[in-house]
């Protein structure tokens, strides 16, 4: 193992290190200190030990001239950063140790942190964990996003119902970032274009400025450390003095009001015309921050541009940063000379963009009018872009059609790959929402299955586990995911399988004490713990997992002194704010918990839970407790999914559809310790087009009937007894996600479950074996495989095995 490139230091050094910032950061002393100021002096601490190693990581990089990879990105859901720093310098026991002699508790100060609001699911977890992956292979790298001041809201439940208020995160001072005053572009929207001694101009009728944020991220072992840089949106004028003179104290302010909406909200609501229009400006925003921002420091190395592809790796995490492929034409054509042709073929040499989805409103399209209105010459760019397309391949397939412009088409057309983040949901890619493209451009769309974090998503977030591990195979495998194989050997070793579940079991305890204490819910730890828990969206199939659940307790209560294998059925999730159809399962889901929790009957037997406000640290919470992860989503609907790869690793076992990852998952853990249900893709598609396919899946299934016409008449919710008469309806008439149609194959599994739980020590063998077997999911496998097939860019480090497998 590669020795840290930090000095070592005792705990009673790194206390004084928290004491000198209390007192010169903080200007606070020890007796008069808060939980926020030992939070703050303990980050800047940590924080003082990254910054030699990323200017010294930042140093090699200048110095080899190499090929950085720039990660663009609507989403970083980093979470907290306090354990994930300390554990990547190696200095979590250190500082646990050194608070302890200051009179504190790490774990307290660790929880005071705020998750930090930059991303809403999976799309901002996987490139958080990418950016660790980066930074722990050695990859010159740059994340670029937003700093959204006040991100994703906070979720409160009232009656049930999901409310949303601002998310506060930056109300207290960030102490991870380095703000950057000096480093500022200049953005543009609106105006029009005009035709100027031979040249085509933008006008714009408004500008912004993009002013940088940067976060160092450490690497395991603080081997290296790349820059995540967000942007800030600021008025070209900050005051008006001239209006706040005349008495219009609102008017001098609104320059600034106005920039600050860019970088106010992630995902504000586009379902009106003015939500639509700042999301396109958001987009255009950060993306062309950044490629401002790479082209100059190309540009500061005495780079020249008509070589830019073998110095810039451009990657679009899905269609959000499409629009870089127009900017960076425009940027080459208007400001530095470039021929269209020459500026298109440059631009496509370093961009690649990964679909993360098979649904159609999920790629983005536009209203061509207001595209127009806010990037007028941005469509004229892309006219010349669809025109080479369509000249080149002779493709029926155009960007700008039924007065919409395509963001999907426009990110392939732009990109020199295109990768799927499954194998399953790759070969889907080719052969449904880019069948065509991939006609015109054969070999463009490659597989990169995605992965996850092990410093997170076991190491830190579950002690007792990563212990079990550490004395079982030793320490090395926090960054060569896949020597847990070496667990397989154990698995029939009694005595390491009762270690094993009690693991499980002190999660379990640990999960139970923090919701009595945050929500007042009592739980049996010894129940199975069910949980799903992921973005509320109709193809992740909350409601059939309900709609289970509710069949379920009819069933307890037919026969109260049944053999029933006790449950707590955990959800956690949020819905978007203008996606009725979500907001009303969620609704539901309270509902039908409040009359379940309430049943003398079956509360021994059934329990659901549904903590709000769900984010990345109650993830950290829940899924090492968990017994039971739930996939469930609709087969052919789901790209990969990263919350079905923490709970495999945590040693959960999992019930679902041959969906996403789930497949790879299921090849890896085996049949025999993966619970499968339902119909898979190509059944999906012969089934919708059966006529009245959901209504007679109802009829032939008098458990699913009789659990629908309970919701129908109000069963859960006598005051409003017609609240979700249209959600049935919906499920009866318009099932397209097939709910109904995989309902019995669910339950019946469920029941197998049931069985299998009961076995306690086959169930940890199997929760054992997950662990052994998922070591391929690690996002530094991942990011491997983006360097190699990719990027074509080397690590700068090498030395592990999974290094040595990069370009």
């Amino acid at each position: 193992m590669p020795a840290p490139s930090i000095p070592p230091v005792s705990a009673q050094d790194f206390s004084a290190d928290i004491l000198r910032h209390l007192k010169h950061s903080l200007g606070k002393d020890d007796s008069h200190a808060s939980l926020y100021d030992w939070r703050m002096s303990l980050s800047l601490a940590l924080r003082d030990r990254v910054v030699d190693p990323w200017f010294d990581s930042t140093r090699k990089t200048y110095e080899a001239r190499g090929k950085r990879v720039y990660y663009l990105s609507m989403e970083f859901l980093i979470g907290r950063l306090i354990e994930d720093v300390a554990i990547n310098l190696g200095l979590d026991a250190i500082a646990e140790e050194a608070l302890a002699a200051l009179g504190q508790d790490y774990g307290t100060v660790v929880a005071n942190e705020p998750d930090a609001a930059l991303g809403n699911g999976g799309l901002g977890r996987l490139a958080a964990c990418f950016m660790d992956s980066l930074s722990t292979l050695g990859i010159p790298a740059y994340g670029y996003g937003i700093r959204y001041e006040h991100g994703l809201f906070e979720q409160h439940f009232e009656d049930g119902a999901q409310m949303e208020t601002a998310e506060t995160w930056l109300a207290q001072r960030h102490a991870w970032e380095f703000e950057r005053p000096e480093v500022s572009y200049p953005i543009d929207f609106g105006g029009h274009v005009a035709e100027e001694d031979g040249k085509t101009v933008w006008h714009p009728g408004e500008t912004v400025m993009a002013s940088a944020y940067d976060t160092p991220v450490i690497g395991w072992q603080a081997q290296w450390a790349n820059t995540l840089r967000l942007w800030a949106a600021k008025p070209t004028t900050a005051f008006d003095l001239e209006s706040f003179n005349r008495g219009d104290y609102m008017g001098a302010s609104a320059p600034e009001a106005l920039a600050r909406t860019i970088s106010r909200v992630l995902y504000p609501d586009d379902t009106t015309d003015t939500g639509k229009e700042l999301r396109l400006k958001q987009e255009y925003f950060f993306t062309s921050a950044s490629i401002q921002d790479l082209l100059r420091r190309f540009l500061s190395e005495d780079g020249d541009l008509r070589d830019l592809p073998d110095y810039v790796a451009i990657q679009l995490n899905d269609t959000h940063p499409a629009i870089a492929g127009p900017e960076l034409v425009r940027l080459l054509i208007d400001e530095h000379g470039f021929e269209v042709s020459q500026a298109i073929s440059t631009a496509r040499g370093c961009l690649a963009y990964t679909n993360h989805t098979l649904l159609p409103e999920a790629l983005e399209r536009w209203p061509e009018d207001l595209f127009i209105r806010v990037l007028p010459r941005h469509h004229r760019i892309i006219q010349l872009i669809e025109a080479a397309h369509l000249a080149s391949t002779g493709s029926d397939v155009r960007i700008l059609e039924h007065s919409e412009v395509k963001m999907g088409e426009l990110a392939f057309v732009m990109a020199h790959h295109v990768n799927g983040v499954s194998a399953l949901h790759s070969d889907l890619v080719k052969e449904t929402v880019f069948a065509d493209l991939h006609r015109d451009y054969p070999g463009r769309i490659i597989n990169q299955t995605n992965g996850i974090t092990p410093r997170r998503w076991l190491y830190s977030c579950n002690p007792p586990l990563r212990n079990l591990i550490n004395e079982t195979i030793g320490t090395s495998w926090p960054d060569d995911l896949q020597q847990l194989d070496a667990l397989s050997a154990h698995a029939s070793d009694a005595a390491f399988l009762e270690q094993f579940q009690a693991a499980k079991d002190a999660n379990k305890a640990r999960l139970s004490n923090w919701l009595k204490a945050r929500d007042g819910v009592d739980l049996d730890p010894s129940a199975m713990f069910d949980v799903q828990i992921k973005r509320i969206h109709e193809y992740k199939r909350q409601l059939m997992n309900l709609l289970e659940t509710v069949a379920l307790w009819n069933d307890i209560r037919d026969n109260p002194n049944g053999n029933w294998t006790p449950r707590v059925k955990i959800f956690g999730g949020k819905a978007a704010p203008g996606y009725v159809v979500a907001k009303e399962i969620i609704h539901l889901i309270n509902d039908v918990a409040k009359t379940i929790n309430a049943d003398p009957v079956t509360r021994d037997y059934l329990q659901i839970v549904y903590p709000e406000n769900y984010n990345v640290s109650m993830a950290e919470i829940l899924i090492p407790a968990t017994d039971l992860s739930e996939q469930i989503s609709t087969a052919g609907k789901e790209a990969s999914g990263t919350g079905n790869m923490k709970f495999a690793l945590n040693g959960a076992p999992t019930i679902g559809t041959l969906d996403g990852a789930n497949v790879e998952i299921r090849d890896c853990v085996g049949a025999d310790n993966f619970f499968l249900f339902g119909l898979t893709a190509a059944e999906v598609t012969a089934r919708r087009a059966e006529p009245e396919y959901a209504r007679r899946a109802v009829e032939a299934s008098p458990r699913l009937a009789r659990v629908l016409k309970q919701i129908e008449s109000g069963a859960f919710c006598r005051s409003d007894p017609a609240r979700y008469s249209g959600l049935v309806q919906g499920l009866m008439n318009h099932d397209y996600f097939l709910v109904t149609c995989d309902f019995d194959s669910y339950f019946d599994t469920q029941r197998m479950v049931d069985t299998a739980f009961a076995d306690q020590a086959a169930w940890t063998r199997m929760a054992a074996l997950n662990t052994a077997r998922v070591g391929w999911f690690s996002s530094d496998r991942t990011i491997s495989g983006y360097a190699r097939d990719i990027w074509k860019t080397p690590s700068m480090i090498g030395s592990r095995r999974s290094r040595q497998d990069v370009a």
